[in-house]
């Protein structure tokens, strides 16, 4: 195998970090997972870094030369000047991390939000090659959407765009959200909020398949269940499904997009993401002419080949100039 050049993601998550080599035409060339630990910024730079080592000593590049590094981060980036500004609000700790790893490594160094990223890697390798106005909206733990109109992402003024899942979509809801409000639909329907739902309702439903695991119990558990017609799971889906269909119908008002593209773990079951079409009126999304679509790039995988994306600085994206 005789490839001249690759670029070097990291994909910075909540419990793993992947690290890979990529190619310019988004071939992933190899990959190793790590442990991840964002306990605070601080500490989840010193476990990046550690694993950046010894995937460079331990596995080693193909390509002949590396161009550059994308970092993807949960959490706040400033992309402009190369800043991971706060890893979760109220965890707030300014680090230059493309500064860092370019002392480190000599390699030119773009960071970008997690989601950002993978939009960016829908943009380059997937629905995007269709079409240069969609929304990419990531429900997996959280929730969070990117938004690309006339082939560039928006990112706001201060790098907070796309936030979505703070959408309240129960004004009566006592569901407190980390916020500050009550009744956003992060605490609903994504992976973390159907499973909080479920925990919540538990006692009334004492003959549950979900009570007989509440320790070790998931979003995941609660979709599968909700396949089996237990009756608990079956209402936090359906109210799931409901409320996302409303977000992407309001949503579409917002940018006007020919596409909406469905991305993360938990629209990867088939049964809820048929729920969320059942849902949508015809006429709210008759713009939408590409369709409310499931991602084209592997879930595990899209956040790793996005942090490339910006590292190949082919957009608006992110990285320090």
């Amino acid at each position: 195998m005789n490839i001249q050049e690759s670029v070097i993601g990291i994909d910075l998550g909540g419990t793993k970090i992947l690290i890979g080599e990529v190619t310019k035409g988004g071939e992933i060339l190899g990959a190793k997972s790590y442990a991840s630990n964002t306990e605070n910024q601080t500490k989840a730079v010193e476990v990046l870094l550690n694993a950046l080592d010894d995937y460079t000593q331990n596995i080693g590049f193909i390509a002949e030369k590396q161009v550059g590094i994308g970092v993807g981060l949960v959490g706040r980036v400033d992309y402009k000047s190369g800043i991971w500004l706060e890893i979760e609000p109220g965890k707030t700790n300014p680090i230059p991390l493309a500064e860092i790893l370019n002392v480190k490594t000599g390699l030119s160094v773009s960071l970008g939000n997690d989601v950002v990223c993978a939009t960016m890697a829908e943009k380059q390798f997937g629905w995007g090659r269709e079409t240069n106005d969609f929304i990419y909206l990531n429900v997996g733990t959280g929730l969070a959407a990117g938004f690309v109109v006339e082939g560039r992402i928006t990112q706001g003024g201060h790098f907070n765009a796309g936030e979505i899942g703070h959408t309240v979509i129960d004004i009566h809801s006592d569901i407190a959200c980390g916020c500050g409000r009550r009744g956003c639909i992060e605490r609903l329907a994504s992976g973390l909020g159907i499973k909080e739902e479920a925990l919540r309702h538990l006692k009334d439903y004492p003959k549950s398949v979900l009570a007989k695991n509440q320790a070790e119990l998931t979003g995941k558990m609660v979709l599968h269940a909700a396949e089996e017609k237990d009756e608990l799971s079956g209402k936090i889906i359906d109210n799931a499904a409901l409320q996302l269909a409303n977000l992407i119908m309001n949503m579409v008002r917002t940018t006007d997009p020919e596409c909406v593209i469905l991305g993360g773990g938990v629209t990867r079951n088939e049964h809820f993401f048929q729920k969320i079409l059942d849902n949508l009126q015809s006429n709210t999304i008759r713009f939408v002419t590409k369709g409310v679509v499931l991602s084209k790039l592997e879930k595990d995988k899209v956040g790793l080949i996005g942090a490339a994306v910006i590292g190949m600085k082919l957009g608006n994206e992110g990285g320090k100039e």
